[in-house]
C-alpha cells in the first residue's frame, strides 16, 4: 500500500486553467477559474493571478489588491508582492460542497485607484481521502426457514464523502452460499441493496449464518468498509408485508413546525396474529435525515422533527420498511419535495467604498462596489437594489450580484458638504422581504470659488486731522470654500493719487481687513480719493476679487476766516472817508473775509465788536457792508475807529478781527491835521521806547560783555530803518485800477489813481494825483478847484509832517 500511496502522490497533479473573460462593464474587468486539489498544505501555489489577468504586479501594490470574501472564511490568500495565488488554510472538499459536484468557491478581487473588480472560481477536485463507512458494525436479520426462493431482504447502504471515482463504487457480499447481492441505483445518485435468497434455509441444519458485506471505492489507493450480517433462522411465516403503494410523493414547505405530518405509509400482511402485526421504520436513512424526519412504528405516519431549509435540500426521498412480526418486510419509497418560502432576507456587502470624492470629480466616477444576496429561489430570490433618490448618484448593475453607484451629476461641496446614501435591497417574495445599508460620503474641497466682499464698493467718511493709524473701518471678504481655501488675505492695490502712492495714504490689514490711515489728511489739501483692495484665497491656484473703496474726507472746522479787505498794514494807517453829508445808509466800506473751511463752517457772519460812536455804523450780519445807521451830524468825531470780528458758522467757531478807521470829514486838511497829532503822540511814545531799550542795553552791556557787539548792530539796524522809513504823511492804499467786489454785491465800485514819488529824504518827496471818481477815501491833494490853494498849504506842512503809522 505504501508504494500505491507514493505513486499517487507522485501522480498527483496540480491542474490549473485561467478562464479569463473580459467585457465592457462598468466596474467588473474580468474573470479568472483554477482547479486545486483538496487537502493542499498551506503556501501551496494556487495561480498567477497577476499574469493571468494581465496586471503588474507594480499594479497590484499600487491598487492595493486585496481578496473580498462572502463568508468568514477565507481560503486562498493573495501575495501581491509576487502577483500569486496560494493557500491559506486547508481545503477539505467533503467539509465545503459535501456531495455537490463540482465544488467551487468564488471571491473577488478588488483594486483601487481606479477601481477594478476581478471574480476569482476555484474548483476543489477531490482525493481519495475517505473510507466507505456504514452506520452500524453490525446488522441482525430474522429470516423464516420457509422463506421462498428469491425472496429480498434490504440492507443498509455504506456512506463514502467523496465523490465521483473516488465515491462507493460496488459491493460484495462474502460467504455466497445462500445468498446473492443486488445493487439498484437510485434516482437521487443512492444505491438500494439488496439480498436475494438463492437456495433454502434449514433453521435444523442451521441456525445462525455470518456474512460480510463490503463496500469498495474506486479511488487510488481502494479503501473499503465492511458491515456483518448476522442472519438468525426463525420458524415459518409464509406471507410478507405488502405496501399499499411502491412510490409516495409529498410536499412541505421549508420552515414547517416539528409535529407536522408530511404523509402516511402503510402495509398489509395476510398472516393472522402476530405474524400479520405490520411496524415501520427507517433503517436505511441517513443520519441527517432521522434529524429531519420520524415514522410512527406502529400507524406509518410520516411527521417532521428537525428544521426544513430549501436553501440546504429542495428534495428528501425515505425508504420505509414495512416488517411483520415473522420476519418478513416489504420498503416503499417516500419523495418529499421542499416547498421555498421566502425566509432569507437580501443581504448587501461593500466590496469596495470610497467615503471621500472631490467635487470636481466628473458624472460617473464610482465610489462604491456593492454585493447583494438572496438565498432564496425564483422569485423569492431575485432582488432589485436602489438607492434614495435626493442624492446626486445613481446605481448601476455591473454583474450578476454586483452594483456600482457612480455619481450622476456635478458635485457642489459649498451647497452640500456630505451625503447619506441609502442602499435598499429587496426580494420578490410574498411578502417581500429587504434590507437596507447606509453611507456617509464627504465631498472633499476644491479650491473653486473666489472671496465674496460684502459689497462691491465702499464708501467711508473720515475726519481731517485724524490721527496716524487711526482705523477707517473693516472689509470683510467670506469664501464658501473650506480650510485653507476659505483662508483670506487683504492686499492694496498700489496706485498714485494725485502723485503719491496710495501705500502712503491708507494701509490694509491682510489678517483681518482692517483699514488704517497712514497719515492725517487735510480736507483743504485733498478732499477723497479711491483705491482698490483685493481678496486672496490660500488655494492652489489662489482665487481673488476686488473691492473698490472711496474715502471721503469729512471737513473739520481748523482754519479761522482770512480778511481779505481792508488790507491790515504793518507800517501806514489806511482810512475811510465819510463825508458829513451822508445819508442813513451810506456804504462806507465793506470787509471781505474768506474761509478756506468748507460748508456750514465757511459760512461767515460780520459782527460790530467796537466802535467809537455805535450809533452812527453798523456792519451787514451776511456781507459784511459798513453802513451808516444816522445822518452824520458836526458834533460826530472825524476819527472814528471800528473793530469788526468776522466768525464762520462751525463748532466751535473760529474769528478773526479788523480794524477799521473811518475819517468823518468833508476835506482834507481836517483829516490831516486830525490824523497828524495822534502820529506825534505815537512819535514820543516810539522815542520813549527807543531811550528804555538803550538804557537796557547799557545795563547789559556791564554784565554780558560777549553781547554788545550784538546788540549794538542791532540797535544800528533798527536806527537805520528809522531814518528810511521816517516820514509825517499818511500812507493811502493803492487800489487797482477798476477793483469790483468778487462776491457781485456791488459795493467800492470807485477807481482811485495815485503816484508817489519819494527818495530817501522823505522832505523832498514828491507826490502827484489824478482826479479821483469819487470823494470817498481821503484826497491828499484836496479837490480840483482848490488846487492851488491846498498846494500852498501842503508845502508848508509837509515840511512838518512825518508819516503816520497805523495805531
Amino acid at each position: 500500500m505504501e508504494w500505491m500511496w507514493i505513486a499517487v502522490r507522485r501522480g498527483r497533479w496540480q491542474a490549473m486553467f485561467v478562464i479569463l473573460c473580459l467585457f465592457k462593464l462598468s466596474s467588473v474587468t474580468g474573470q479568472a477559474r483554477y482547479s486545486i486539489p483538496e487537502e493542499q498544505a498551506e503556501g501551496s501555489f494556487v495561480g498567477n493571478i497577476a499574469t493571468d489577468l494581465g496586471l503588474d504586479v507594480a499594479r497590484l501594490i499600487s491598487g492595493k489588491a486585496r481578496i473580498i470574501t462572502k463568508g468568514s472564511r477565507q481560503y486562498v490568500d493573495l501575495n501581491r508582492d509576487k502577483g500569486t495565488l496560494v493557500i491559506k488554510e486547508r481545503i477539505d472538499r467533503e467539509e465545503l460542497c459535501g456531495q455537490t459536484t463540482p465544488c467551487s468557491f468564488s471571491f473577488e478581487v478588488i483594486l483601487e485607484n481606479p477601481i477594478q473588480l476581478y471574480r476569482v472560481t476555484v474548483e476543489v477536485i477531490d482525493i481519495n481521502d475517505n473510507s466507505p463507512s456504514f452506520p452500524k458494525d453490525e446488522i441482525n436479520l430474522k429470516i423464516v426457514e420457509s422463506v421462498a426462493l428469491g425472496t429480498r431482504f434490504s440492507l443498509v447502504s455504506a456512506d463514502d464523502p467523496d465523490v465521483g471515482i473516488n465515491d462507493i463504487q460496488k459491493y460484495t457480499l462474502k460467504p455466497s452460499d445462500h445468498f446473492k447481492l443486488e445493487v439498484q441505483s437510485q434516482p437521487d445518485g443512492g444505491r438500494f441493496i439488496e439480498m436475494v435468497l438463492q437456495t433454502p434455509l434449514d433453521r435444523e441444519k442451521e441456525e445462525t449464518h455470518t456474512l460480510v458485506l463490503v463496500a469498495s471505492d474506486g479511488g487510488e489507493p481502494h479503501k473499503s468498509g465492511t458491515v456483518r450480517i448476522q442472519i438468525t433462522v426463525l420458524d415459518a411465516n409464509d406471507n410478507a408485508p405488502v405496501c399499499s403503494q411502491p412510490v409516495y410523493k409529498a410536499d412541505v414547505r421549508e420552515n414547517s413546525p416539528a409535529g407536522t405530518v408530511v404523509t402516511t405509509v402503510s402495509a398489509k400482511d395476510a398472516d393472522k396474529g402476530i405474524y400479520g402485526e405490520v411496524t415501520y421504520s427507517l433503517p436505511h436513512a441517513a443520519r441527517e435525515v432521522k434529524q429531519l424526519f420520524e415514522v410512527n412504528v406502529k400507524t406509518g405516519e410520516i411527521k417532521v422533527t428537525g428544521k426544513l431549509d430549501f436553501e440546504k435540500s429542495k428534495t428528501y426521498q425515505l425508504n420505509v420498511q414495512a416488517s411483520d412480526h415473522g420476519g418478513y418486510t416489504d420498503t416503499c419509497k417516500v419523495i418529499i419535495q421542499m416547498l421555498d418560502e421566502n425566509d432569507n432576507v437580501p443581504t448587501i456587502q461593500l466590496m469596495s467604498f470610497s467615503n471621500s470624492i472631490s467635487e470636481d470629480s466628473p458624472p460617473g466616477t464610482t465610489i462604491a462596489v456593492v454585493n447583494v444576496d438572496d438565498e432564496d429561489s425564483d422569485g423569492n430570490g431575485v432582488v432589485k437594489c436602489s438607492i434614495n433618490s435626493d442624492v446626486p448618484f445613481k446605481i448601476e448593475s455591473s454583474l450578476t450580484g454586483y452594483y456600482t453607484i457612480v455619481t450622476e451629476d456635478f458635485l457642489d461641496r459649498e451647497n452640500i458638504p456630505e451625503y447619506n446614501i441609502t442602499i435598499t435591497v429587496s426580494d420578490q417574495g410574498s411578502p417581500p422581504l429587504s434590507s437596507s445599508k447606509n453611507i456617509n460620503v464627504k465631498v472633499s474641497d476644491v479650491n473653486d470659488s473666489p472671496p465674496k466682499f460684502d459689497q462691491s464698493e465702499y464708501s467711508k467718511t473720515l475726519p481731517e486731522n485724524n490721527s496716524p493709524g487711526f482705523s477707517v473701518f473693516t472689509l470683510s471678504a467670506s469664501d464658501a470654500d473650506w480650510g485653507q481655501n476659505a483662508r483670506v488675505s487683504y492686499f492694496l492695490e498700489e496706485k498714485e493719487i494725485n502723485g503719491v502712492s496710495v501705500s502712503s495714504l491708507v494701509s490694509v490689514n491682510s489678517e483681518n481687513g482692517v483699514v488704517h490711515a497712514v497719515r492725517s489728511f487735510d480736507y483743504e489739501q485733498i478732499k477723497w480719493f479711491e483705491f482698490n483692495v483685493t481678496a486672496r484665497d490660500a488655494g492652489s491656484p489662489p482665487l481673488s476679487s476686488v473691492a473698490a473703496v472711496k474715502i471721503m474726507i469729512q471737513d473739520q472746522n481748523d482754519n479761522p476766516p482770512q480778511v481779505l479787505y481792508p488790507v491790515q498794514t504793518g507800517g501806514s494807517l489806511v482810512a475811510e472817508m465819510v463825508p458829513r453829508s451822508a445819508d442813513v445808509g451810506y456804504l462806507v466800506t465793506k470787509v471781505v473775509a474768506v474761509d478756506v473751511d468748507s460748508g456750514q463752517n465757511a459760512w461767515l457772519s460780520y459782527k460790530l465788536q467796537k466802535a467809537t460812536d455805535r450809533a452812527l455804523f453798523e456792519v451787514g450780519l451776511q456781507n459784511g457792508e459798513i453802513r451808516t445807521i444816522r445822518q452824520v451830524t458836526d458834533k460826530d468825531a472825524v476819527k472814528q475807529r471800528l473793530t469788526v470780528i468776522v466768525e464762520d458758522n462751525g463748532q466751535p467757531s473760529r474769528s478773526a478781527t479788523v480794524i477799521v478807521n473811518v475819517a468823518v470829514a468833508d476835506s482834507f486838511p481836517e483829516v490831516l491835521s486830525e490824523f497828524t497829532d495822534s502820529t506825534h503822540d505815537k512819535e514820543y511814545n516810539d522815542n520813549l521806547t527807543f531811550y528804555l531799550v538803550l538804557a537796557l542795553a547799557v545795563v547789559s552791556f556791564l554784565f554780558i560783555t560777549c553781547l554788545v557787539v550784538i546788540i549794538s548792530v542791532k540797535i544800528y539796524r533798527w536806527r537805520q530803518s528809522r531814518i528810511l522809513y521816517h516820514s509825517s504823511l499818511p500812507v493811502i492804499p493803492y487800489y487797482p485800477p477798476r477793483y469790483s467786489d468778487t462776491l457781485g454785491t456791488g459795493t467800492l465800485q470807485h477807481v482811485y489813481n495815485y503816484e508817489v514819488c519819494r527818495t530817501t529824504d522823505s522832505r523832498k518827496s514828491d507826490m502827484k494825483y489824478m482826479q479821483p471818481m469819487s470823494q470817498s477815501l481821503v484826497s491828499v491833494d484836496g479837490d480840483g478847484t482848490d488846487t492851488p490853494q491846498v498846494e500852498k498849504q501842503l508845502s508848508g506842512i509837509c515840511s512838518q509832517m512825518s508819516t503816520l503809522h497805523q495805531l
